[in-house]
């Protein structure tokens, strides 16, 4: 017999939202419900694009879903998620996971005492690259990490995208989450500067983070890049690995011992669509919740997404406190 498909709805169908839309869509085990966007023309344009139903109200839509991918400025987020966990729905949430760290806490102990599927959509952690870096992890003593990105352009009444908070949050999130995943080892020290531009936090920031192993990270993040960069410099006691996310591709630097030079060899990359492998893996694991009544946790658990976040404050307060102690401001 054929599993019955799960129910989903699209909360936020902005730039990103509406490929959750679109990519839902294409799932064969799932039934798209709708989509809701607090702007009605966003809504109906992207529900007149996939010819799915929009919705006026949250409510109504989640009351005919039993997951729901949630896209919606990153400072709505618990407000949007905790009336929807109580409610028993699971939840797909795009990065980060809340803006404080008490509203993320709140938001995975109602989805644990609900055994509810709480995703956070880190899709980095989907791109190809990662499965050649997953594989050498262990070994890694520096690693040299760069994410920038051009400024966001207006929205008419509301923030460019994603300038609701610092670019810590907005993008070097995505590292932090692979850093702690990659490392997995306890952050012993951190040092960072950071300063704002255009927005009113950070747009440029620099952390240097120091890991109980010993392994050293330095992460370079800037939102108002002249153009878009993600990659990624791993070293190891006895080669290097330079990786571009963008690109989906790579390299292995090693030391030819017996003839004293250094090897060059593309790292073998399968292509994929990073956002389509995030949702799948969602959609998987609200079938095997409903199958077992356990829900299992997702590539990016609601408690990863909750440890990226908790660094990503650390990294904020000690570049406050670092302007504050040296008296920088900034106009």
């Amino acid at each position: 017999m054929e599993r019955n498909k799960i129910k989903v709805g699209i909360i936020g169908v902005g730039a990103l939202g509406r490929h959750h839309a679109r990519l839902h869509a294409l799932n064969e085990k799932v039934e798209v419900v709708g989509v809701y966007d607090a702007n009605p023309t966003v809504a109906g344009a992207v529900s007149a694009e996939f010819k799915l139903k929009a919705f006026d109200d949250i409510n109504e839509l989640a009351d005919g879903c039993e997951a729901l991918s949630v896209a919606v400025p990153s400072n709505l987020h618990n407000q949007v998620t905790v009336p929807l966990l109580k409610a028993g729905k699971h939840l797909l949430i795009e990065k980060p996971i809340a803006t404080t760290v008490e509203d993320a806490k709140e938001m995975v102990s109602i989805a644990l005492k609900n055994k509810l599927v709480l995703g956070v959509g880190h899709v980095e952690r989907f791109n190809p690259v990662m499965v050649y870096l997953e594989s050498r992890a262990d070994k890694a003593r520096f690693i040299d990490v760069e994410r920038f990105a051009p400024y966001p352009p207006e929205r008419p009444g509301m923030h460019p995208r994603g300038t609701e908070v610092s670019v810590v949050l907005d993008l070097m999130i995505h590292d932090l989450d692979l850093l702690l995943h990659l490392v997995d080892s306890q952050v012993e020290r951190v040092d960072a500067n950071g300063l704002p531009a255009l927005s009113d936090t950070e747009d440029i920031v620099n952390a240097r983070i120091l890991f109980e192993n010993g392994c050293v990270a330095n992460v370079n993040t800037s939102r108002i890049a002249p153009a878009a960069s993600r990659k990624i410099h791993v070293f190891y006691t006895d080669s290097y690995l330079a990786l571009d996310y963008a690109k989906r591709s790579g390299t292995l630097y090693s030391k030819d011992k017996d003839a004293m030079r250094v090897n060059r060899e593309r790292v073998p990359v399968e292509d994929q669509n990073a956002l389509q492998k995030e949702l799948e893996n969602f959609v998987d694991c609200v079938q095997t919740a409903r199958e077992t009544g356990t829900p299992p946790p997702t590539k990016v658990s609601g408690e990863k997404g909750l440890a990226a976040l908790e660094l990503a404050i650390r990294i904020e307060d000690t570049i406050r406190a670092h302007n504050e102690k040296y008296k920088i401001h900034f106009d």
